[in-house]
């Protein structure tokens, strides 16, 4: 990774002030003064802000990405190109996505190194919310928000979804949230209401919510905020 990029990110200014404070000699990579954003980043090199350490490459590293239609959630598909194509990180071959996404489903990904953090997402005994702006083919049925409250029965499913709360911002247009992750659930459960979704977009994770400065196919490191808020389970 870009110098400039790295510490852009980690002390949150833009790239134009972080050419000044590396024109000013305040940063070190492995206790030598750069001064060139350019420089290329490895994963063992240390960055000293001030004599402050950042964050290291090579520690646990956090990301969210504006999925665009069209990519998969995985490291690796022969047939589909993958969401790691936007990911300009060392080594993103080893990040994982906390929580996948369908290939024609967009919004808000977690990317991370970090095996037990992205578990507490995903753990069905952690009750993770994930809401969703969901775009219906037709008018949505005045008992679908008490239905979804309920609880909705899956074709092939031996139990009934958890509540979820539905908002309608218009006919067409809802917003849903699930603490769960069964396989397809948002189209499953539409379609169980006799309902068929036609696009579908994630906009938050527990506590983290897409950043809207995202453009599809745009990703940022999480702030340590919002690393955090999944330390605990989210109830």
């Amino acid at each position: 990774m870009r110098l400039d990029k790295f510490l852009s990110q980690q002390l949150g200014i833009s790239r134009n002030d972080v050419g000044r404070e590396l024109r000013a000699g305040r940063v070190t990579v492995d206790n030598e003064i750069i001064k060139t954003g350019a420089f290329k980043l490895k994963p063992e090199q240390v960055v000293a802000y001030e004599g402050t350490v950042l964050k290291q490459l090579n520690g646990a590293r956090y990301f969210m990405l504006n999925k665009p239609q069209g990519y998969v959630c995985s490291t690796d598909d022969p047939v589909n190109p993958t969401i790691l194509y936007f990911i300009d990180e060392p080594v993103a071959h080893k990040l994982h996505s906390a929580g996948r996404l369908d290939i024609d489903t967009t919004g808000l990904v977690l990317l991370t190194d970090d095996g037990q953090w992205s578990h507490r997402i995903t753990s069905p005994k952690h009750h993770c919310e994930k809401t969703y702006l969901v775009t219906l083919e037709h008018p949505i049925s005045a008992d679908t928000e008490d239905k979804f409250l309920a609880g909705v029965q899956l074709s092939g499913e031996k139990t009934p979804t958890k509540s979820a709360k539905l908002e309608v911002i218009e006919p067409q247009l809802v917003r849903l949230t699930i603490s769960e992750g069964r396989y397809h659930q948002v189209k499953r459960m539409f379609a169980a209401v006799g309902n068929h979704v036609t696009e579908l977009h994630r906009e938050r994770i527990g506590e983290i919510y897409l950043d809207p400065a995202l453009e599809p196919g745009e990703y940022r490191a999480l702030t340590q905020n919002e690393i955090d808020s999944i330390q605990m389970p989210i109830i």
